[in-house]
């Protein structure tokens, strides 16, 4: 049998070609086989695999040679301090979407009891760690996908949040007209045609959370045209977007009359997400 150290190194050479991390690829696969914590490889580096821990792990490194995403492999991403439930049902959590929790949570009080609305939440993520951050708040999250949704629900359970609601909706149309403090979105908004699509994770994700029509613009306009409805006076809608498409969304919010509209860059320093203020007296 195998050493911990000697797989790893092994695990690690044969991921070289195709991950930028294959070494954190190699030890989370092993951790995953062992059903242990990454300090264990490091406390028994000597310790031997049984057979059958072996073949699982190298099971998960094939998958993982064939471009599988870690997270999918595994099944859970952190956000947020929090692990999620991910499966090929929802997109994978990225650490550029916590600019929308970093902003909402500077809009609203610790206390407070807004009522926010997060559309096309896949695996929950949003929506969940904003009612976890905001406890005294009331969430709607709502999916076109009933396995997404399905998907959600288990994360609220598994993290004992009980002031969000699920709802099956495309985009607004089955969400009872009724006024949000903040709506909040990461919708689809690659272009079809994007040569991003065939690459790493994005060929493994499910592609309608992933593209749209109008140069990947078609269901952020959606959002922006219906999402007044929705909101009270003075309300926020911040919705992710690509890095190129900065200024087209503001154009967007622009054409709708929303007010003090800013985007906002992300961890990398790409301009990220856009948000506007819902004025009735700017109609």
């Amino acid at each position: 049998m195998a050493s911990i150290k000697n797989l790893l190194i092994d695990a690690a050479s044969l991921l070289a070609a195709s991950s930028d991390s294959a070494n954190l690829d190699a030890e989370i696969l092993l951790c995953l086989a062992l059903n242990k914590q990454r300090s264990y490889l490091r406390a028994w580096p000597d310790k031997e695999l049984t057979l059958n821990q072996e073949n699982l792990f190298k099971h998960y490194l094939e998958e993982r040679l064939l471009g599988k995403p870690i997270a999918y492999i595994t099944g859970y991403k952190e956000f947020w301090s929090r692990d999620f439930r991910v499966t090929s049902d929802v997109l994978i959590p990225r650490p550029d979407t916590e600019l929308i929790i970093e902003l909402c949570l500077d809009l609203l009080k610790p206390h407070s009891t807004a009522k926010i609305l997060d559309l096309g939440t896949g695996s929950g993520i949003i929506g969940i760690t904003l009612a976890a951050e905001l406890p005294h708040s009331h969430v709607i999250a709502s999916d076109f996908s009933l396995d997404a949704l399905n998907i959600a629900k288990l994360n609220a359970q598994a993290h004992h949040i009980n002031n969000i609601a699920f709802h099956q909706s495309d985009w607004l149309t089955e969400i009872p007209e009724q006024p949000f403090n903040v709506i909040v979105s990461n919708p689809p908004y690659i272009a079809k045609d994007d040569v991003h699509l065939t690459q790493g994770d994005l060929r493994f994700e499910p592609s309608s959370a992933l593209s749209a029509n109008e140069s990947g613009l078609s269901d952020i306009k959606t959002i922006i045209n219906h999402a007044r409805n929705y909101l009270i006076p003075n309300g926020y809608l911040l919705i992710e977007h690509g890095y190129d498409q900065e200024f087209a969304v503001q154009n967007l919010f622009k054409n709708a009359n929303y007010q003090h509209i800013q985007t906002h860059i992300d961890l990398s320093g790409q301009p990220r997400v856009t948000r506007g203020q819902w004025q009735s007296h700017s109609i």
